[in-house]
């Protein structure tokens, strides 16, 4: 079964879906929508296109476990993408995921000013490996 991860933001949205198996990451992408009720719907398309079976929705938490208001909008957008007749949505810790994605770039020699929705593909993969990992399919 294929995976979807997504890493919410305000302005892009990075995707990233896992091989058919649900067993690595393959293919990034980011979606340039603000507007959550019309991202919802894009990404439930992009899912049906790609024969997803669960996205996986990151869920900005602090550092001490607590949820503000990023994770309330995580949790809107979650019952937005349940509306528009997505595949199950599983919530999943993202903490840390834009700092390390931030790092990877830098690493490999990526300006992060240059890269930003770049970043939000690699947040995403980073997501998305961090569940795979648990063997949760």
């Amino acid at each position: 079964m294929r995976v979807m991860a997504i890493d919410y933001g305000d302005a892009r949205t990075g995707i990233a879906v896992s091989d058919a198996l649900g067993m690595i990451a393959g293919e990034t992408f980011v979606i340039a929508e603000w507007n959550a009720e019309r991202l919802a719907e894009t990404i439930t398309a992009a899912a049906k296109e790609r024969n997803v079976g669960k996205l996986i929705l990151g869920l900005p938490k602090n550092m001490d476990g607590t949820e503000g208001p990023r994770a309330e909008k995580a949790r809107a957008l979650a019952a937005l993408l349940r509306e528009a007749g997505a595949p199950e949505v599983v919530m999943w810790d993202e903490r840390r995921t834009t700092v390390d994605a931030h790092r990877i770039l830098r690493e490999n020699g990526k300006k992060e000013k240059k890269h930003k929705a770049t970043v939000d593909a690699v947040a995403a993969a980073l997501i998305l490996e961090s569940y795979l990992g648990t063997g949760c399919i």
